[in-house]
């Protein structure tokens, strides 16, 4: 009878060859299934066609007055009295008197004048006298003979003539000075700083104040050197144009005003190396209940300047360009990068110069990186049946999972792209 201890051992090794005996009678058979349906990449689509575009050309500048001069006095003499509206931001009329000096000087000057040209011309009438005189005694003496000048006094005669002449042009200063004792407005204008004030006593060329016209202003508006073919800049020497510009600030509220571009600059700016136009804005002052606050000198503006017509122009979107050059389309239900040219671009569309043309379907939805020949469905093709819409469809990506609604088309398309990416 064998030994109880021996038992244990031998039921362990009797037990294992019959668990070895068993895995290798019974292999594990492979059942491949389906695969996992992957999700089709949906996009939207646009079919390009040419069209009639009006380009706008953006810009900025600083309002600039028209004529901006210094008011200087042309005589001496104390400030007698000035003008309500002669003060700084006060608006005066042309031939408005702004400063009034002490003119009895003046006027004293001209009287001494006045009667010198009155003496002037007795003794011009004096001559006169003499000289008819002069003929009608060389007639009754002289027997048949040719008088000479000075027989007939014409030197004295022309001299008197002389001092009246002089006499007159003195009187003429003397009245210019009177006149320039008033300081006139030479513009429609405001002042932008008054300098003097009444009491004070001023000599010839001191500057009373800083003023400015007010029938419109100008501004200087740089232009981009892509944008130049694309607008007809306003030469000289060529035929006027009209060439419309819509002003704009947000100093107060939103103001905006019309204006038109005058003249383009000779040169190219040094510094920026652009060209400049100068654009004008007739009466920019006027208050009405559309603008309720007057355009200010200095005021940033930005400015939209009607370029030209384009009749055949192909326009996406910006968005639409990646890196800002290539765009994707669809062609056989498969989608394919193709590069482009920018003939002209805005903050929001583009005009495809080269790469597009007309009837292409440019891919609207955003897609990131994707592959050329990537298959697609157009959006709205094929209408998705409800309970397909309803059943959640589940990425082979088991590190995320995407459930697709009916508001979750760009969430959806994103995954789809992660997906064909993988």
């Amino acid at each position: 009878m064998m030994n109880k201890k021996y038992l244990l051992p031998i039921a362990i090794v009797a037990t294992t060859v019959l668990v070895i005996f068993f895995i290798t009678s019974n292999p594990p058979s492979a059942k491949r299934g389906r695969g996992v349906p992957t999700t089709q990449l949906v996009v939207e689509t646009k079919t390009l066609a040419p069209q009639r575009y009006q380009v706008i050309i953006e810009s900025f500048g600083t309002v600039k007055p028209r004529t901006k001069s210094s008011l200087v006095t042309q005589v001496s003499g104390q400030i007698l009295s000035i003008s309500p509206n002669f003060r700084e931001g006060g608006t005066f009329k042309k031939g408005e008197v702004l400063v009034k000096l002490d003119d009895r000087d003046y006027r004293a000057d001209v009287k001494i004048a006045r009667a010198a040209v009155f003496s002037a011309q007795q003794a011009l009438a004096e001559e006169k006298a003499r000289s008819k005189q002069a003929l009608t005694d060389w007639n009754r003496l002289a027997n048949g003979e040719t008088p000479t000048d000075l027989v007939l006094r014409k030197p004295q005669l022309e001299a008197a003539k002389a001092s009246l002449m002089s006499a007159q042009a003195q009187l003429e200063i003397k009245e210019l000075a009177l006149e320039r004792s008033q300081v006139i407005a030479p513009f429609d204008g405001r002042v932008l700083d008054k300098q003097v004030d009444v009491g004070q006593v001023v000599s010839s060329n001191t500057q009373l104040a800083s003023i400015y016209a007010t029938d419109y202003v100008e501004i200087r508006l740089p232009i981009n050197n892509n944008d130049l073919a694309l607008m007809t800049l306003p030469e000289s020497f060529k035929a006027s144009n009209i060439i419309d510009v819509a002003f704009s600030s947000t100093l107060v509220g939103k103001q905006r005003w019309q204006g038109q571009v005058i003249r383009s600059e000779a040169a190219i700016d040094d510094s920026s190396q652009q060209l400049y136009v100068v654009a004008q804005i007739n009466q920019p002052f006027e208050v009405n209940k559309n603008q309720p606050v007057p355009i200010k000198i200095g005021q940033y503006l930005t400015a939209n300047i009607a370029g030209n017509v384009l009749n055949d122009a192909l326009v996406v979107p910006n968005n639409t360009i990646y890196q800002g050059s290539y765009v994707y389309t669809v062609s056989d239900g498969r989608v394919y990068r193709k590069a482009v040219d920018i003939l002209w671009q805005n903050s929001e569309e583009a005009i495809i110069a080269n790469g597009l043309s007309a009837g292409d379907q440019l891919v609207m939805t955003s897609l990131g990186q994707v592959s050329s020949g990537t298959k697609v469905a157009i959006l709205g093709d094929q209408p998705i049946e409800k309970s397909k819409r309803e059943q959640p469809v589940k990425l082979s990506n088991k590190r995320s999972e995407t459930t697709i609604g009916d508001g979750q088309a760009k969430t959806a398309n994103q995954a789809k792209i992660e997906e064909a990416n993988l």
